[in-house]
């Protein structure tokens, strides 16, 4: 997680323009939450987020056109505070000619956009959060399975690398290897990418470091990718008892997200790409509608009462 954010860096990254305050760019932004002034604008001061973005869209812009000279000039100086990182006019707005001196004395960057309000405020928040959350180090690897995001688990040498690799062989997308960095986006939203020194970098055993995007080309990588499914490689051994009809319904919670498991027995003869491969499309199936285990289930009651109806009638014949 870093720590903060310089304004700079959200204007290139969120394509924002520099209106005013180009040399004070390197201010920092600590939070992802953005402020909308509202009760600032009436003069309510007590819990002003100083430390936050401060957004002005058409609302605020249009409210404090409708206020004297002289309080328009007090407020906004007040919003100017030291630790406010800069100001976001949304809607290709003009600056307020208050905001614009109080902005200046106290060195603080304008920013302006085309977009409205709410569209520049979910593309900030967005970024922000991607750089600001905690971030969380897991052991494992983490594909793009045709959209899917997996993150395979396991003992160090049980074999995630190689399946990984093969996975890649298969068309599949490298995320990261060995080390993933996970951080929430939501509370639904766990997002996994690849430790800086280790990107579009594997480990093999018996070959060593080995650069995917060299090898394979760019398209078998990504930057990041959402995880979706968690697959656990276990050793195999007759005392363990795998869920073999897909219906335990296991989970781990990673930063209060919680993701479906599957786990995974690894036995000499296995092909464990194409069985990590079936567990994405069959998790993609059940997201879309599509349940293999009810439909067992369904048909094993039909073949239960079909042979019922059977044995009664044989019954009543005999009778």
């Amino acid at each position: 997680m870093a720590d903060h954010v310089t304004v700079k860096e959200l204007v290139d990254n969120v394509r924002l323009k520099v209106l005013q305050g180009e040399e004070y760019l390197q201010r920092p932004i600590t939070t992802s939450d953005i402020s909308r002034p509202a009760l600032e604008f009436a003069g309510y001061f007590k819990h002003y987020p100083a430390m936050r973005i401060q957004l002005l869209g058409i609302t605020e812009t249009s409210f404090a056109k409708d206020l004297t000279h002289e309080k328009r000039e007090k407020y906004l100086t007040k919003m100017c505070a030291p630790q406010t990182p800069c100001f976001v006019i949304s809607t290709n707005l003009p600056i307020p000619e208050e905001l614009q001196v109080a902005a200046k004395n106290t060195k603080i960057p304008i920013l302006g956009t085309h977009l409205t309000s709410s569209q520049i405020l979910s593309n900030m928040t967005s970024y922000l959060l991607g750089r600001l959350a905690p971030r969380q180090s897991l052991h494992g690897v983490l594909v793009d399975i045709n959209g899917v995001g997996v993150l395979i688990t396991g003992d160090s040498g049980v074999g995630k690398s190689e399946t990984a690799l093969e996975l890649v062989r298969r068309g599949h997308r490298l995320v990261a290897d060995d080390r993933v960095e996970v951080y929430a986006r939501d509370e639904q939203t766990l997002v996994g990418t690849a430790p800086a020194i280790l990107k579009h970098l594997m480990e093999i055993r018996g070959i060593g470091i080995i650069d995917v995007s060299t090898l394979y080309g760019t398209g078998a990588i990504m930057p990041s990718d959402v995880i979706n499914l968690i697959v656990h490689l276990e050793t195999w051994t007759p005392d363990v008892q795998f869920d073999r009809l897909g219906d335990r319904g296991d989970t781990q919670t990673i930063q209060g997200v919680i993701i479906p498991k599957v786990s995974v027995p690894v036995k000499t003869g296995r092909n464990l790409a194409i069985i990590i491969e079936s567990a994405a499309m069959n998790y993609r199936a059940e997201t879309m509608g599509y349940d293999a285990t009810k439909t067992f289930d369904d048909n094993l009651n039909r073949l239960i009462k079909q042979n019922s109806a059977r044995d009664t009638k044989e019954k009543q014949d005999n009778d």
